[in-house]
């Protein structure tokens, strides 16, 4: 599970959710979903390693943006 509040875009995008975790393939679709929100400019490190993870792992190495 992904703890959404230590990845600030992935909080951004997650403002409206109670529950503050979400699985790997959830996430991945969540970002997808969702890119156009995203500020891949200013984008911590760590984010951008977890989307690359999550790419690699859930989405076949294809980020459908």
């Amino acid at each position: 599970m992904i703890l959404i509040d230590q990845f600030p875009n992935l909080a951004l995008i997650c403002w409206n959710r109670a529950d503050r975790t979400v699985s790997e393939a959830e996430a991945l679709a969540l970002y997808e979903a969702n890119w156009r929100f995203v500020d891949v400019q200013n984008m911590p490190e760590r984010e951008r390693a977890l989307i690359e993870r999550l790419v690699r792992d859930h989405g076949n190495g294809v980020l459908l943006v």
